[in-house]
């Protein structure tokens, strides 16, 4: 097959995956601004998109996307080595039309890997992971705006969190651009215009996270989302949802005529 077997097929497809993962993060950074103006509605998605079958096979799909970036771009990386041989040593100086994410992008792509554990470790395993695994601990899952404030409470992860996003500035930058050469717009009138709308892009996206990283921080130390009443009872209702998907699983898991949770509902 062409897409696994040409070095054009696999450029494509780092190309159409790289795509989806951009609208992703773009779709990403405005969910997160619903959390900075109106937190009640962020916690709102989050039961949206908890573990819905909807929300399983985007998350699967998402997942997939990543996998096959990830194992085209080693793929490609060490072809491109083994064409090259000891040759590459060799260089001294690079030409400047070479970009330096060009050059590490393999690289940029381990450190966004890393972050992206960080920040799935912090959100996905104890929102959505956790309500498929049905456990129910003191933060309900659909509470995003509490996970926010516990991650940020620490120093450290906004510090994690902007070197991440540094990485995913200069890799959307050049990957913008790059997947559109790949796809065959790579003339000398297009090419210029497309770097630019990469950078305003990837600037745009990547300034938005930071600034809302600081944000949740700034919201965080203050203790914005565990003392607002409004959320305070949002919360509560989340838990009480909790307790009776809790009961109604205990129910169906006892015989019914010895059941008292059964004849009480």
């Amino acid at each position: 097959m062409w897409l696994t077997n040409s070095s054009i097929g696999r450029k494509l497809v780092m190309s159409i995956t790289g795509a989806c993962l951009i609208l992703f993060v773009t779709f990403h950074v405005l969910m997160n601004a619903v959390a900075i103006f109106w937190p009640v509605a962020y916690n709102e998605i989050c039961n949206f998109l908890g573990a819905n079958w909807y929300a399983l096979i985007a998350s699967a799909g998402l997942a997939a996307l990543f996998i096959i970036h990830i194992i085209y771009a080693v793929w490609l990386t060490l072809q491109n080595r083994r064409a090259r041989g000891n040759d590459r040593y060799n260089v001294v100086s690079k030409p400047p039309q070479v970009e330096w994410a060009s050059q590490n992008m393999l690289v940029l792509g381990i450190v966004i890997l890393a972050f992206l554990v960080v920040h799935m470790i912090q959100f996905w395993a104890k929102m959505q992971l956790a309500e498929i695994m049905g456990c129910h601990g003191e933060i309900p899952a659909q509470a995003g705006t509490l996970f926010i404030e516990a991650a940020f409470s620490c120093w450290v992860t906004p510090v994690v969190y902007i070197i991440g996003f540094i990485a995913l500035w200069f890799h959307m930058t050049h990957g913008f651009w790059s997947m559109f050469q790949s796809a065959g717009w790579n003339n000398g009138t297009w090419l210029p215009r497309l770097k630019c709308i990469g950078n305003w892009w990837a600037t745009i996206v990547v300034g938005l996270f930071i600034i809302q990283a600081v944000v949740f921080t700034i919201n965080a130390q203050k203790g914005t989302y565990s003392n607002c009443p409004v959320l305070k009872a949002q919360y509560e209702e989340f838990r009480a949802e909790g307790e009776n998907a809790v009961l109604v699983q205990d129910c169906q898991a006892c015989p019914e005529a010895s059941a008292p949770c059964c004849q009480n509902n």
